[in-house]
């Protein structure tokens, strides 16, 4: 994935759309996997709640890991954007180009050619390498822990179901339903996001969780 250029990463945040909606899928996968192992002919109300609280548990445990992965790749882009700055600051014009292309998206550095990415380097040299934030800050912070709710609150939809039903069966199926329901709020805000088809994008990311729940389910997860 190429790096975000400095001013663009410097306004992002773990609530940009779609690391919100990735975040939320991520999340729903994982209690899914857990949730589907429930077999419809368990009685045994503590088995059921046996298999909840430990999908509770392992989505807890996973959005502190992608919390900490969060704070882990911010601080690398910031390291990332000082030493881009200090290469531009120190190397020609040509070499600063080449690095103003590798960064931009293949087809932003094509369209822009020489005359675009030389005007781009221009003002980059106006921006001093110490100007690059380098410590983790407050929002930093603030983003991984938005991080760590995505993907624990998106286990519990998928449990109440089983708060309130007492056959299994239903409740299994009450809960599958909300999931994909879900999934295509997440489809389609990703599809309002990049200006696609809301229905289509929310239905074909309800099909892609489903055959993505298969999998993991037929690989023993």
């Amino acid at each position: 994935m190429h790096a975000a250029p400095l001013q663009q990463q410097s306004s992002s945040s773990a609530l940009d759309p779609v690391y919100r909606a990735s975040e939320v899928i991520f999340g729903l996968l994982m209690a899914m996997s857990f949730i589907g192992s429930i077999s419809v002919a368990t009685d045994g109300r503590e088995e059921v709640r046996t298999l909840l609280v430990a999908a509770l548990g392992c989505n807890l445990a996973w959005g502190l890991v992608d919390a900490v992965m969060h704070l882990v790749a911010t601080k690398t882009q910031k390291r990332r954007n000082f030493a881009l700055l200090q290469q531009l600051h120190s190397g020609d014009a040509a070499t600063g180009r080449a690095l103003l292309g590798d960064e931009l998206p293949d087809p932003l550095a094509s369209r822009a050619g020489e005359e675009g990415l030389e005007q781009l380097r221009q003002r980059m040299l106006k921006v001093p390498p110490e100007a690059a934030p380098g410590g983790i800050t407050g929002r930093d912070v603030g983003d991984s822990i938005v991080v760590f709710f995505l993907v624990v609150l998106s286990t519990f939809p998928l449990v109440i179901p089983f708060m309130f039903i007492d056959d299994t069966a239903r409740a299994l199926l009450w809960s599958r339903l909300v999931a994909l329901g879900m999934l295509f709020i997440a489809g389609a805000t990703l599809a309002r996001y990049s200006s696609g088809n809301v229905l289509l994008n929310g239905l074909a990311m309800s099909a892609i969780g489903a055959l993505l729940m298969a999998a993991i389910m037929a690989l023993g997860g």
